[in-house]
């Protein structure tokens, strides 16, 4: 295994923004997941759109797309990127209950995407949450992770395994 160096450090061992400026700019993807488990009540309720705030993917959906795209105001070395595209979509599962959120975010710049995922996850997730919890206080929420990218001198990333269990 190579070494690796964490680019955001200075000599000094000082936080700073990395310079991209010299990086070449390539069409980079990447795409996230999370989980959010609950009672199978209410996940009947989300599915049936019986909640009392509205629809809660609906709601959730909007809101992972705009905190892709407000992650550099989130992240504090973050990159502000012009992001050409954001989806977030949910499957939901019964045993055990809980629904997969799944964001995919497409940009063309000198830098990748792959906080910009993982923030859409995982605001989606909290919205799940939050449009909810009057009736499930005990929602929890796992594996907010990676799971592809491409793009960039670092080529391509698959996680070799998507189910919540694994890490």
């Amino acid at each position: 295994m190579t070494e690796k160096t964490l680019t955001h450090l200075n000599d000094q061992g000082e936080a700073h923004m990395v310079d991209v400026s010299e990086k070449d700019v390539t069409t980079r993807m990447a795409v996230a997941e999370g989980f959010v488990f609950m009672d199978a009540g209410t996940l009947q309720l989300i599915e049936e759109g019986g909640a009392k705030k509205g629809d809660v993917l609906a709601t959730a959906r909007i809101a992972g797309i705009m905190a892709a795209k407000r992650t550099s105001e989130l992240i504090p070395l973050c990159h502000p990127l012009p992001i050409a595209k954001v989806s977030v979509e949910f499957e939901p599962r019964q045993s055990p209950p809980a629904i997969r959120v799944e964001a995919m975010v497409k940009v063309t710049a000198n830098t990748g995407v792959e906080m910009e995922a993982m923030t859409a996850v995982s605001v989606a997730c909290l919205t799940i949450y939050d449009m909810v919890k009057a009736v499930d206080r005990a929602i929890s929420f796992s594996n907010i992770r990676l799971l592809e990218k491409s793009g960039g001198r670092s080529g391509v990333f698959r996680r070799p395994s998507s189910s919540p269990e694994s890490s």
